[in-house]
């Protein structure tokens, strides 16, 4: 498979004097890969290494007993569901584990509240109950300090399976009847297109799946891209990150079954201005909800089978002046399967 991706500061963090607090990650299993891109909280100083932290444990997590291509609906559904709750509670511990080990926070000059009687970071004992022996530090941590949100992906064609927490969010490519995307011009810049693009549903996995050689996308037809893991709409509970009380019960996880399937493309939220267009883009009312760009993951699928996976070209794009519109950091992380 092509695996490639990039980072870029955002116009905002680079005016605030902030370093990217954007991460991704990919593992190569051999006919599967897995890939995860994470967005550090921006009011959050730490939040960079939470970022890292959560693409890392989402790569070793996702790449553990990966289902087989031939397996039924139920494998991977019940796979994904389960990796999602175990990317959150891992997550968690290696982030307990940061915390604990660097030691209090410093102080901040504020008047602090007085330390309660006995050892220092004990808890009080109630009246009547002797004291307890002396031990490690128990007092909670700020697991805020590093939140950050987290979209992953496992391919292997047939099969995708997306798990996230938070705002990022996720494409699949298929083999489709529309016409084909010109690659992105070296410079960065989308190529003008004739015709308004089309978009088509991602079948989902409703029936067992067929055997290896039925059916499948014609050859020599166009690519095509659907958003399938969209970012949460306006209007919605605040951003909610690994770190997040009660983050295990909204982990997105899924599983998708497409023949036609040529490739998965993950991104931040700093990405959707640059890779989502409003459905008024294409006469659809607002309750559609954004639609994914074909000039961009389409024109970046065609460019990177061109040049063998060379990611300056997306890097480009994501510093070019169609991304100036955001301030946020942005990233992008895809894989495209060979003989397209």
């Amino acid at each position: 498979m092509i695996v490639a991706g990039a980072s870029v500061q955002g116009t905002g963090h680079l005016a605030a004097g902030q370093d990217c607090q954007d991460a991704f990650r990919a593992a190569d299993l051999g006919d599967a890969v897995v890939l995860a891109v994470a967005d550090g909280a921006g009011s959050r100083e730490r939040s960079a290494l939470g970022a890292h932290l959560a693409v890392d444990t989402a790569c070793r997590v996702l790449a553990e007993e990966v289902p087989g291509p031939h397996e039924p609906p139920a494998a991977w559904t019940g796979w994904a569901a389960a990796r999602g709750a175990r990317l959150v509670a891992d997550h968690l511990r290696a982030v307990e584990g940061i915390l604990r080990a660097a030691g209090p926070p410093a102080r901040s000059g504020r008047a602090e509240p007085p330390e309660p009687a006995g050892l220092p970071g004990t808890l009080p004992q109630p009246s009547g109950l002797p004291e307890a022996s002396p031990g490690p530090a128990t007092l909670p941590v700020d697991t805020g300090a590093l939140a950050a949100t987290v979209a992953a992906a496992v391919l292997r064609p047939p099969w995708v399976v997306f798990v996230a927490v938070g705002d990022c969010f996720g494409t699949v490519l298929t083999r489709g009847a529309a016409e084909p995307e010109p690659p992105i011009a070296p410079d960065g810049r989308f190529p003008e297109r004739s015709g308004p693009p089309t978009e088509s549903p991602v079948p989902l996995p409703e029936s067992p799946v067929p055997p290896p050689g039925s059916g499948g996308p014609p050859p020599g037809a166009a690519e095509r891209c659907h958003l399938v893991l969209p970012p949460p709409g306006p209007g919605g509970p605040g951003p909610v990150f690994l770190s997040s009380p009660g983050a295990a019960l909204r982990v997105r996880s899924f599983a998708v079954w497409e023949p036609g399937l040529t490739g998965v493309v993950l991104a931040t939220d700093g990405c959707t201005a640059l890779t989502l267009d409003h459905p008024s883009a294409r006469a659809l009312p607002p309750q559609a909800g954004p639609l994914p760009s074909e000039r961009f993951f389409c024109g970046l699928a065609a460019t990177l089978r061109a040049n063998g996976g060379d990611a300056e070209p997306l890097r480009a794009l994501l510093s070019g002046p169609e991304a100036a519109r955001t301030g946020d950091d942005l990233t992008v992380l895809c894989a495209l399967t060979d003989g397209w």
